[in-house]
């Protein structure tokens, strides 16, 4: 089973390849990683996929809240929640197949953010089916090159992934 993992982490140097290594050194694979600041400059927000029977995404998780520098992990398998990704497509743009790629582009709701005389570079964003169904369609026009992100996600509605108390006074849990 499919699962996407949030995870708030203090924004500090080595982060990222204690927990990436967490899953390389148990056997786990990571589909999509993405990593950015908060709202708060000194915590970082990791949207991570992977996949694993339930055993497996719990252990993952348990070793997860083990790591340092982890402030709080939340699984969305059991929660409302909205996620996007974002693919960049070059694209050959022939005399003949442009308006098809400017029309394909309006329909998936994108924007041409690069022209050149033989390419558009296309921005889609939206779900993994939007995203796999444009690149789907495009595809016998010619990708030239393609870069994607994975998803990102947050809770639907008024829910938010709270943090620990000594990230919100900047003393220690008691």
């Amino acid at each position: 089973m499919r699962h996407t993992i949030s995870v708030l982490v203090e924004n500090e140097f080595g982060v990222l390849s204690r927990v990436a290594g967490l899953f390389s050194g148990r056997g786990f694979n990571i589909e999509s990683l993405c990593v950015a600041e908060s709202l708060d400059p000194t915590i970082s927000t990791m949207t991570i996929v992977t996949s694993g029977n339930d055993a497996i995404i719990e252990q993952v998780l348990k070793q997860l809240n083990k790591l340092i520098n982890v402030i709080k992990v939340v699984d969305f398998k059991d929660v409302d929640y909205v996620s996007r990704e974002m693919v960049l497509v070059k694209v050959n743009a022939e005399e003949r197949t442009r308006e098809e790629i400017l029309r394909m582009t309006e329909i998936f709701r994108g924007k041409v953010i690069d022209v050149s005389p033989k390419t558009y570079t296309v921005m889609i964003t939206g779900d993994e089916g939007k995203i796999s169904a444009f690149l789907t369609l495009i595809k016998p026009l010619g990708i030239k090159e393609l870069v994607r992100t994975g998803p990102i996600a947050m809770m639907r509605g008024d829910k938010t992934i709270k943090m620990r108390e000594k990230h919100s006074k900047g003393g220690e849990d008691g």
